[in-house]
């Protein structure tokens, strides 16, 4: 433990005593390469004005760090400053008690002025002087995380689709509830649920709800409160088919689509889940983006890449203005991932991408899920305003 600072007095002196040797002269040209024969030589010290060896001068006053290092103020000690006054040589076999008295303390910057001065067996002072020194703090020691008291459940919105399911699989393993949010899909849904509640890990619900609505989210959340209670995690991964087009048969409705969903989704369910996460001090927000935002335009996406990009600056400026609430906003951006989603792309068009990527193949929906299971785990605690590629090295930023 660091010296308690308020503790210590002014008025309150330490000191040691110590015997200068041969060995100890030995041991400091060593260490500092100063061989003057003055200090080292007693033949060429007699012809000197001195006549016998002199000590190094700062061979003595380091043991005025040795009283500031284990004494005064003692572990946690960091000398700053120190000026000092050579007043008489030191020989060898003198007798030297050093000692440190405070003067003074300055609370603010915990810094305590000290007067330190050497004296010989003599009683005759041989150096004189004041110092700084700084008292440290230890960092105090991180109470563990709460983690009994924090709400296991998720909210994935699309959770039936490809990357979804496996999102909602992935969570419910590491031992999340989870609210698989479908809008058409209600077969798929009922067997992703089933599929989690037989295995082990956390319990499913299907909740049906179009999240591109202010309705729809506020009523996928109520469903997930009434379920699970709180809710510590959502995933935007919500999107609808990607439905490729030239700009020239590209309509604003197309547009919209993807913004309804993607974006104006995102937001809705983000603004239903922040009150209650940002009063507990704790959430976890991830985003699902995509590869299209990196690297050579997919022509014809134009419509969901633009939704996208609005979704990768939305979860910007939410991880700065939700960080001081305890909530982390993040993306997972798939590169091309085996999912429907790119069921128009030819085979091999498909196959001719896999070998461009550095990993040699396509990512799978586990990959995603892989990602944003870590974005939302104690070890992403310090995480957030940042996008995991999981291209397989497609595009490297």
């Amino acid at each position: 433990m660091f010296k308690d600072y308020d503790a210590i007095q002014v008025g309150e002196t330490h000191s040691l005593e110590k015997t200068i040797t041969e060995a100890d002269v030995r041991k400091f040209v060593e260490m500092t390469g100063d061989d003057n024969p003055l200090h080292v030589d007693r033949a060429y010290a007699e012809t000197t004005a001195f006549k016998d060896i002199v000590v190094h001068g700062m061979l003595g006053a380091s043991f005025i760090s040795t009283v500031i290092g284990t004494k005064l103020p003692g572990t946690g000690a960091l000398w700053v400053s120190q000026n000092i006054e050579f007043l008489l040589p030191v020989r060898l076999g003198d007798v030297l008690t050093v000692s440190c008295t405070v003067l003074k303390k300055h609370d603010r910057e915990r810094l305590l002025e000290l007067d330190t001065r050497i004296v010989n067996q003599h009683k005759q002072l041989i150096l004189t002087g004041t110092g700084k020194v700084k008292v440290l703090t230890t960092a105090a020691p991180e109470a563990p995380a709460a983690q009994e008291a924090r709400p296991r459940a998720a909210i994935v919105t699309g959770g039936a689709g490809g990357i979804g399911k496996a999102i909602c699989l992935r969570l419910a393993r590491d031992g999340y509830n989870v609210v698989v949010n479908y809008r058409g899909q209600a077969d798929r849904a009922k067997r992703i649920v089933e599929e989690i509640n037989a295995g082990e890990g956390g319990r499913a619900v299907a909740v049906q709800a179009d999240i591109a609505t202010e309705a729809g989210a506020q009523a996928l959340y109520q469903a997930a409160v009434r379920a699970f209670g709180e809710v510590s995690v959502l995933v935007n991964n919500a999107s609808p088919h990607i439905n490729p087009k030239p700009f020239g048969a590209t309509e604003w409705s197309d547009v919209q689509q993807q913004i309804d969903v993607q974006v104006k989704g995102a937001f809705l369910m983000t603004g239903a889940v922040v009150p209650e996460m940002s009063a507990r001090k704790f959430g976890r927000i991830v985003n699902i983006t995509s590869q299209v935002l990196d690297g050579q335009p997919s022509v014809s996406w134009t419509g969901y890449a633009m939704a996208k990009g609005a979704l990768a600056v939305f979860s910007n400026y939410m991880a700065a203005e939700l960080g001081p609430q305890g909530i982390t906003v993040n993306c997972v951006s798939p590169g091309m991932c085996e999912t429907t989603l790119i069921g128009d792309i030819s085979e091999k068009a498909q196959l001719m991408i896999a070998r461009q990527t550095p990993l040699r193949r396509l990512a799978k929906p586990a990959d995603v899920a892989a990602a944003v299971a870590y974005l939302v785990s104690d070890d992403a605690g310090f995480v957030t305003g940042d996008t995991v590629a999981v291209n397989g090295g497609m595009a490297i930023r």
